[in-house]
């Protein structure tokens, strides 16, 4: 338990310590975005980027762990939107964005220092490699389905046409292709690109963190809560769950390697859900207390999930 405890103290410190400093205003809460949006567009990138470059892909790119993992994501996006429609009564289009809360986790903020800490560099090839999927796949399926359920769409091609082209920009997903290329032409970083790399990779933990406790501020429980505990749910729980039945039970993954994925899904809802609600003005309440219900709540079901696995 003092294991498990040392793995995730520091992280939700760091996440406490940011909401806690733009509530009472020592830190701007209008810097909140910069500090998120400078660990998306360039300390992320060269993090993986520079990953990339020494991953042995042997080991990185095992479909028996990432195939789990969209699976789950995958059922828990029709999950919730079942959910939503005929629990809560949604429309088609906001089904969609609540079952899209349910499945896009944040892979990157939490997801990244969680994993460092619990499992070290060993398990962060895999954790990589379902990252460099996640956006792209992720937002594609999103807008394929919503372009389909909602009664004033437009073109599904057009929709996939511009998830591909929003994923094809998205400065991690170039970071991730810049590191393959290097790889496969056997290059490596020296000197003040190395140098420069490396230091802009090293701040992705702390800044992240602080960044993501900021945006906390920015999102408050309403009358959707509920609705939310459900996509939580499906978040924290579900979806994780579904990963290790299929890696573990059903295609025999050995469990010491199947815990990097089924802990990755076990990661709280990420910014993006409230950018897919906001795209299509679709459900943002329920994508908004998502975050924060998730967030929070990850707390105690990350320790859950760190005890079951074996920290």
């Amino acid at each position: 338990m003092l294991s498990v405890l040392n793995v995730i103290a520091p992280v939700f410190i760091l996440i406490g310590l940011g909401y806690l400093a733009v509530r009472v205003k020592f830190y701007p809460r209008a810097g909140v975005g910069g500090l998120i949006a400078y660990v998306n567009n360039f300390a992320t990138p060269c993090l993986l980027f520079r990953a990339m470059i020494d991953v042995d892909f042997s080991t990185a790119f095992n479909p028996a762990i990432i195939g789990p993992f969209y699976i789950g994501a995958i059922s828990v996006l029709a999950l919730g939107a079942i959910g939503a429609a005929r629990v809560f009564r949604r429309r088609p289009g906001e089904a969609v964005a609540v079952g899209f809360s349910a499945m896009f986790t944040n892979t990157v903020l939490v997801g990244i220092p969680i994993m460092q800490r619990a499992y070290g560099e060993e398990a962060m090839p895999i954790v990589y490699s379902i990252i460099g999927l996640h956006a792209p796949m992720l937002m594609t399926i999103g807008m394929f389905v919503m372009e389909l359920a909602r009664r004033d769409g437009g073109k599904v091609s057009t929709a996939l046409f511009q998830g591909l082209r929003k994923s094809l920009a998205n400065p991690i997903l170039i970071g991730i292709a810049l590191g393959l290329l290097a790889n496969l032409f056997g290059l490596q970083l020296s000197g003040v690109a190395d140098d420069v790399t490396l230091l802009l990779a090293g701040t992705v933990m702390p800044v992240a963190l602080f960044g993501l406790g900021g945006a906390l501020n920015e999102y408050k429980l309403g009358e959707t809560w509920t609705q939310a505990l459900m996509t939580t749910s499906m978040q924290l729980v579900v979806h994780p769950a579904i990963a290790w039945i299929v890696m573990v039970p059903i295609l025999g993954v050995d469990p010491h390697i199947a815990r990097y994925g089924v802990l990755l899904a076990a990661m709280p809802a990420g910014i993006n859900v409230y950018i897919f609600a906001t795209y299509y003005n679709r459900a943002m309440d329920v994508a908004a207390n998502t975050i924060l219900l998730s967030t929070v709540l990850s707390v105690f079901t990350i320790t859950g999930w760190l005890l079951l696995l074996g920290a």
